[in-house]
């Protein structure tokens, strides 16, 4: 089979100034293509001035592709990037609120907390916080073993990712742009 007609996950980085609605410019560039976000985060790079959108999609390399270098055609987007799972280190962060009588009752989930390498954020009288970092599958296998104790509210971040390279590919980009300008002006003279 094709690797570019196989569906699987794919994280994108895009690099850009953060400009107001740009997050909304960018979503509708998938949006077009049909292609779902499963998650999606902003954040500060580390480049000064630039900020990092991480978009994680299941699609095919070729949709992946398209929508990739459309979002490169936006003027305020210097550069992005697409990476599969192999290629990246990423976490996500899940947020689960358990009754508080239910962990004092039981001594499964301070068992199931320490088996899953969770702490505990905040206790009251009504709710204990749980906190759990690691992959959607890790995250959601938490949930699952808390479910019967009565999750009353559960939330998960977005992805975020960094390379497996030695610094950040746009740095390398802007690197290479230099040495391009210098030569065109050595060139020139």
């Amino acid at each position: 089979m094709n690797s570019n007609h196989h569906k699987q996950t794919y994280t994108i980085t895009a690099f850009s100034e953060n400009h107001i609605g740009l997050l909304n410019r960018i979503t509708i560039i998938f949006t077009r293509r049909q292609v779902n976000i499963e998650s999606l985060t902003v954040s500060a790079s580390a480049i000064e001035g630039l900020h990092k959108f991480t978009i994680v999609v299941f699609e095919t390399e070729e949709k992946v592709k398209k929508v990739v270098s459309q979002t490169e055609k936006m003027v305020e987007v210097m550069k992005a990037f697409y990476h599969t799972d192999d290629e990246i280190i990423q976490q996500e962060i899940a947020l689960y609120k358990v009754p508080t009588e239910e962990l004092l009752d039981s001594t499964n989930i301070e068992q199931i907390v320490r088996q899953y390498n969770a702490r505990i954020l905040e206790v009251t009288k009504e709710y204990t916080v749980i906190e759990k970092t690691g992959h959607k599958e890790e995250t959601q296998r938490l949930f699952d073993e808390l479910k019967p104790y009565g999750v009353k509210q559960f939330t998960r971040s977005g992805r975020i990712a960094i390379t497996k390279q030695s610094q950040e590919l746009l740095t390398n980009y802007l690197s290479e742009m230099d040495k391009r300008e210098k030569e065109i002006m050595n060139n020139n003279y």
